[in-house]
């Protein structure tokens, strides 16, 4: 396999996932945000380049993209166990984790419980610091075509409306899926709940997180700010923190710098420079 995408969708106990992949070595899992239209492909201007060096996945969670769905508030349990079980199926013993905004959060919970399923733990502007409930979580619509677009605009660099026309005109046929609206206000519910919120709460659980770890945070960010990333790096022991010019959505508003610095840190912290990849058992994928 070269460095080029492809689609692929892999059956997991709750149906179908689709993810991206590309690239050769030692795996590398993405982790994308909570955004209602997000998926694997959140991960688009990274993962080239992450995959001339490594074997790189980008699954849509459970609840996002096209895949199927349960009619149930996904916890962050369930989240996290999705990893593992993405994980298994694929024949990937232990991976580079990489998790962006929620996608950090989960990634930092699954590092804190089966530390032995990941090489190293990258957290790009991670939630999970704040107990405080959101109000976008609590009244959230559906998102106008105009709304996607605004937000592809202000978030991805050197973006013009006819460079990003394809992936927008996507992310809005997701929020048409079949059920994706009512399920998405099932997750945001179970999110913003205050107890689960102070449950899952990554306070008391970074100081047990003994993996080789980067976190990666905007200057910039008015979602996440700054000084939670400072908390993070101070709370995991032994921790890298690099601070970007740019806001919350670093992988697409930095690319080039983010992959940069995410590269430097997984080639140090490589195993010993071999290539390994563990995906070679049969799976249920197409593309």
């Amino acid at each position: 396999m070269t460095s080029q995408l492809v689609q692929r969708q892999v059956t997991l106990s709750h149906g179908t996932t689709n993810y991206w992949e590309c690239g050769t070595g030692e795996p590398v899992i993405l982790l994308h945000g909570v955004g209602f239209w997000t998926g694997g492909d959140y991960w688009a201007q990274n993962m080239e380049a992450l995959g001339e060096s490594y074997h790189v996945y980008a699954p849509d969670f459970v609840g996002w993209g096209t895949g199927d769905r349960l009619d149930v508030e996904y916890s962050f349990a369930y989240l996290v166990d999705f990893v593992r079980e993405f994980q298994d199926t694929l024949g990937i013993s232990s991976a580079h984790i990489i998790g962006h905004s929620m996608g950090g959060w989960v990634a930092s919970l699954f590092g804190y419980e089966s530390p032995n399923r990941v090489r190293t733990l990258t957290l790009v502007a991670s939630g999970g610091m704040s107990t405080r409930t959101l109000s976008t979580m609590t009244t959230f619509e559906a998102p106008a075509y105009e709304d996607i677009m605004r937000h592809a605009l202000a978030t991805i660099e050197g973006a013009q409306e006819s460079t990003v026309t394809d992936a927008v005109d996507r992310w809005y046929q997701r929020t048409k899926h079949p059920g994706a609206l009512d399920s998405y206000r099932k997750i945001l519910s179970h999110m913003n709940n205050p107890v689960h919120r102070a449950r899952y709460n990554l306070l008391r659980r970074l100081p047990q997180v003994k993996l080789r770890t980067l976190i990666v945070w905007g200057s910039e960010d008015n979602v996440n700010p700054l000084n939670m990333g400072e908390q993070m790096h101070e709370l995991i022991d032994g921790s890298e923190f690099v601070v970007l010019p740019c806001g919350h959505y670093i992988p697409s508003e930095a690319p080039q710098a983010f992959n940069q610095e995410v590269l430097h840190f997984l080639r140090k912290n490589s195993q010993n420079g071999d290539v390994i990849d563990d995906h070679r058992k049969q799976v249920n994928h197409s593309r």
